[in-house]
């Protein structure tokens, strides 16, 4: 995956998070465009208090209960992402950091972040020199498990420090699995 569109699109926001400022400023006046912000900074951060302290307890409660916080986490660092982008003046920014701390909304962003993320590790998994070992960790892809593409040892097990004969082959895919 090309990082070519990374430097244009960190310049591309403010130019866009401008033009919207100037077009509300028009529309509505300077002064209410600049009591606009600041009311949307000032409710940002009280949302940001409220839902990272629900993330806060529900974090402390996964860990207190021995399960593993996976969802809680995620909340948790899209609240404070959500609350980082609320507190950068501009519209556009305001909208993206309330769909990441509102609960309603939070849903969604989780499965595109995860889809998004998922698909980044992949891609940097794949050009590691370590790729073929992580063909596909989910299941029945993974190291070892039926239907990965590692090698497969033909032989017996004998626990008394035997030399055992076996012969070496590739492991043959599933065809009901997607490559």
């Amino acid at each position: 995956m090309s990082r070519n569109w990374l430097l244009p699109g960190l310049l591309l926001i403010p130019v866009v998070e401008i033009v919207l400022l100037v077009l509300v400023g028009q529309a509505i006046g300077g002064g209410p465009t600049v009591l606009l912000l600041l009311a949307a900074a000032l409710a940002g951060v009280w949302l940001m208090r409220k839902e990272g302290r629900r993330a806060w307890a529900a974090l402390q409660g996964a860990v207190q209960s021995g399960r593993m916080p996976d969802r809680e986490l995620g909340d948790s660092a899209m609240v404070m992402a959500g609350g980082a982008l609320l507190a950068i003046p501009g519209f556009l920014s305001d909208i993206a950091g309330i769909l990441l701390i509102l609960p309603v909304t939070r849903p969604f962003a989780r499965r595109g972040l995860t889809w998004f993320f998922g698909r980044r590790v992949s891609a940097m998994a794949a050009r590691s020199p370590y790729g073929p070992l992580f063909d596909r960790m989910d299941g029945a892809g993974a190291p070892g498990g039926p239907g990965g593409a590692g090698r497969v040892v033909h032989g017996e097990v004998i626990h008394e420090d035997e030399v055992v004969e076996g012969q070496v082959v590739p492991r043959r895919r599933d065809p009901r699995q997607t490559p």
